[in-house]
Protein backbone atom coordinates (compact mmCIF):
# COMPACT_ATOMS: atom_id res chain seq x y z
CA UNK A 1 0.00 0.00 0.00
CA UNK A 2 1.30 3.43 -0.89
CA UNK A 3 0.95 6.18 1.69
CA UNK A 4 0.40 9.60 0.07
CA UNK A 5 2.16 12.72 1.35
CA UNK A 6 0.19 14.15 4.28
CA UNK A 7 -1.74 10.94 4.98
CA UNK A 8 -2.46 10.24 8.62
CA UNK A 9 -1.96 6.81 10.17
CA UNK A 10 -3.95 6.06 13.31
CA UNK A 11 -2.61 3.23 15.48
CA UNK A 12 -5.32 2.16 17.90
CA UNK A 13 -5.76 -0.59 20.44
CA UNK A 14 -8.29 -1.07 23.20
CA UNK A 15 -6.59 1.34 25.60
CA UNK A 16 -4.15 3.55 23.72
CA UNK A 17 -3.61 5.22 20.39
CA UNK A 18 -1.04 7.10 18.37
CA UNK A 19 -1.11 9.35 15.31
CA UNK A 20 1.55 9.53 12.59
CA UNK A 21 1.72 11.62 9.43
CA UNK A 22 3.65 10.95 6.23
CA UNK A 23 5.86 13.97 5.67
CA UNK A 24 7.59 12.28 2.76
CA UNK A 25 6.37 11.09 -0.61
CA UNK A 26 4.63 7.89 -1.68
CA UNK A 27 7.96 6.62 -3.00
CA UNK A 28 9.92 7.67 0.08
CA UNK A 29 7.56 7.96 3.05
CA UNK A 30 8.73 9.61 6.24
CA UNK A 31 6.40 8.92 9.16
CA UNK A 32 6.46 11.46 11.96
CA UNK A 33 4.80 10.76 15.30
CA UNK A 34 2.34 13.51 16.20
CA UNK A 35 1.25 14.48 19.72
CA UNK A 36 -1.60 12.21 20.83
CA UNK A 37 -4.76 14.20 21.54
CA UNK A 38 -6.66 13.61 24.76
CA UNK A 39 -10.00 11.86 24.31
CA UNK A 40 -13.28 12.14 26.19
CA UNK A 41 -14.16 8.48 26.70
CA UNK A 42 -17.73 8.87 27.90
CA UNK A 43 -19.60 6.39 25.69
CA UNK A 44 -19.67 3.38 28.02
CA UNK A 45 -23.28 2.34 27.28
CA UNK A 46 -23.42 -0.11 30.17
CA UNK A 47 -27.07 0.40 31.01
CA UNK A 48 -26.19 -0.11 34.67
CA UNK A 49 -25.85 -3.91 34.36
CA UNK A 50 -22.88 -5.80 35.66
CA UNK A 51 -23.38 -9.37 34.43
CA UNK A 52 -20.86 -10.57 31.89
CA UNK A 53 -22.16 -12.06 28.64
CA UNK A 54 -21.87 -11.39 24.93
CA UNK A 55 -24.98 -9.21 25.17
CA UNK A 56 -23.62 -7.41 28.22
CA UNK A 57 -19.86 -7.00 27.90
CA UNK A 58 -17.51 -6.76 30.85
CA UNK A 59 -16.39 -3.42 32.22
CA UNK A 60 -13.05 -3.86 30.47
CA UNK A 61 -14.79 -4.47 27.14
CA UNK A 62 -17.02 -1.42 27.67
CA UNK A 63 -13.88 0.64 28.35
CA UNK A 64 -12.28 -0.61 25.12
CA UNK A 65 -15.46 0.15 23.16
CA UNK A 66 -15.64 3.62 24.71
CA UNK A 67 -12.02 4.20 23.70
CA UNK A 68 -12.77 3.16 20.10
CA UNK A 69 -15.85 5.40 20.07
CA UNK A 70 -13.79 8.35 21.31
CA UNK A 71 -11.10 7.77 18.66
CA UNK A 72 -13.82 7.47 16.01
CA UNK A 73 -15.37 10.74 17.18
CA UNK A 74 -11.98 12.50 17.06
CA UNK A 75 -11.33 11.18 13.54
CA UNK A 76 -14.79 12.34 12.44
CA UNK A 77 -14.10 15.88 13.71
CA UNK A 78 -10.66 16.00 12.08
CA UNK A 79 -11.94 14.85 8.69
CA UNK A 80 -14.93 17.22 8.91
CA UNK A 81 -12.53 20.10 9.65
CA UNK A 82 -10.37 19.07 6.64
CA UNK A 83 -7.38 18.39 8.89
CA UNK A 84 -7.26 14.78 7.65
CA UNK A 85 -7.84 14.02 3.98
CA UNK A 86 -6.29 10.54 3.70
CA UNK A 87 -6.37 8.07 6.57
CA UNK A 88 -4.92 4.65 7.31
CA UNK A 89 -6.16 2.84 10.41
CA UNK A 90 -4.20 0.05 12.10
CA UNK A 91 -5.92 -1.73 14.97
CA UNK A 92 -6.56 -5.22 16.32
CA UNK A 93 -9.52 -6.83 14.52
CA UNK A 94 -12.10 -6.27 17.28
CA UNK A 95 -11.07 -2.66 17.84
CA UNK A 96 -11.07 -2.02 14.09
CA UNK A 97 -14.61 -3.38 13.87
CA UNK A 98 -15.75 -1.16 16.72
CA UNK A 99 -14.09 1.88 15.14
CA UNK A 100 -15.96 1.28 11.89
CA UNK A 101 -19.27 1.62 13.77
CA UNK A 102 -18.32 5.20 14.61
CA UNK A 103 -17.01 6.41 11.23
CA UNK A 104 -18.99 9.14 9.53
CA UNK A 105 -19.46 8.92 5.77
CA UNK A 106 -16.64 11.47 5.39
CA UNK A 107 -14.24 9.26 7.36
CA UNK A 108 -15.29 6.21 5.37
CA UNK A 109 -14.30 8.11 2.22
CA UNK A 110 -11.03 9.34 3.76
CA UNK A 111 -9.89 5.82 4.73
CA UNK A 112 -7.45 4.62 2.08
CA UNK A 113 -6.38 1.52 3.97
CA UNK A 114 -6.78 -0.57 7.08
CA UNK A 115 -4.62 -3.19 8.73
CA UNK A 116 -6.17 -5.50 11.32
CA UNK A 117 -3.13 -5.93 13.59
CA UNK A 118 -1.95 -4.68 16.96
CA UNK A 119 0.91 -2.33 16.09
CA UNK A 120 1.03 -0.11 19.16
CA UNK A 121 4.58 0.77 20.17
CA UNK A 122 6.00 -0.24 16.79
CA UNK A 123 8.62 1.90 15.10
CA UNK A 124 7.68 3.83 11.93
CA UNK A 125 9.94 1.56 9.82
CA UNK A 126 8.03 -1.52 11.04
CA UNK A 127 4.70 0.16 10.29
CA UNK A 128 5.82 1.09 6.78
CA UNK A 129 7.06 -2.45 6.11
CA UNK A 130 3.72 -3.92 7.16
CA UNK A 131 1.77 -1.43 5.03
CA UNK A 132 3.98 -2.03 1.99
CA UNK A 133 3.41 -5.78 2.35
CA UNK A 134 -0.36 -5.29 2.28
Amino acid sequence: MLIPHGAVIALVDGEDWQILRNGGTEAEPDLAVLPTPQLAETNHSSGGRHQVSSANPSGHQRDEDAHAAAVGDWLNRQVQAHKIEKLVVIAPPRTLGELRHHYSKAVQQAVIGELAKDFMDRQPAQILAALRAK
